[in-house]
């Protein structure tokens, strides 16, 4: 398994978030507030999480039994994919409906229909992205 996810590479994933107002911005705007897992889809828990207080990431870290709502797993291999190559809205919608990317907690059909919200999100895939 590789390093994604990690206490180091949360914290480096809360840094690109914040500096990021094409996230940030319109996340503020709508007051989103939530906990958000990352993880793996044969995992029991996901392996880390941030916590977005107003579109700012305030906590980011291993994940410890935090209550999430909304909770991200793909495979190691799909996770990379993501990251090295621009989602975008149709390529997010292919890997929800192929299984690619599975929402454990979190309801993709309401999130992906407000684009004030789906943007944003989509966006987060780029800047995890930028992670080394």
């Amino acid at each position: 398994m590789s390093d994604l996810f990690n206490s180091d590479w949360m914290t480096k994933f809360k840094t690109e978030w914040n500096n990021e107002p094409e996230l940030t911005e319109p996340l503020e705007k709508i007051g989103f507030s939530s906990m958000i897992g990352y993880g793996y889809q044969d995992d029991d828990k996901p392996v880390g999480y941030i916590k977005v207080e107003n579109g700012q990431v305030t906590e980011a870290g291993p994940y410890n039994d935090e209550q999430l709502n909304w909770d991200l797993r793909a495979s190691n291999d799909q996770w990379n994919t993501f990251f090295k190559k621009e989602l975008g809205m149709t390529g997010l919608g292919i890997a929800f409906t192929t299984g690619k990317l599975k929402f454990k907690t979190g309801d993709y059909s309401a999130m992906i229909k407000d684009p004030r919200m789906a943007t944003p999100f989509v966006k987060s895939f780029s800047v995890m992205g930028r992670i080394q």
